[in-house]
């Protein structure tokens, strides 16, 4: 039987999405950000965005640093790199760590809620 010549050599390998790499791959199984949580509204900016990275680090965290060179939340990051949030807080636990990048949470997200503007939301959806 011929071999179909649009069809890739290999199965993990696509022509159009190119080669197929694992999340846990990427992070080498790990799940947790070194260092600890964040928050996904944080926003991430590069501390020395033209820095030369060292060349263990592998390809995402270059695209990281490349597009934190003005501060983005996370969740914007990983949208931009086409990257899963899991992933994307895992590689920005190693490059702060490495001291490359910097996180800030807003204010909103470290202090809790203020039940009375909470209260007058409500009250104010409800007078619609």
């Amino acid at each position: 039987m011929a071999a179909d010549p649009l069809r890739a050599p290999h199965d993990w390998l696509d022509h159009d999405a190119g080669p197929v790499v694992r999340p846990y791959a990427m992070t080498q199984g790990r799940v947790a950000p070194s260092g600890g949580e964040f928050d996904l509204v944080a926003f991430v900016v590069a501390t020395m965005p033209e820095a030369p990275l060292s060349p263990s680090m592998q390809p995402e965290h270059h695209a990281i640093v490349g597009a934190a060179w003005e501060p983005m939340s996370i969740v914007e990051l990983a949208s931009k790199l086409d990257l899963s949030l899991g992933v994307v807080r895992v590689l920005l636990g190693d490059l702060r760590s490495a001291g490359l990048i910097s996180l800030y949470e807003p204010p909103a997200a470290t202090q809790p809620h203020d039940v009375d503007v909470l209260k007058a939301v409500v009250n104010g959806l409800r007078a619609l």
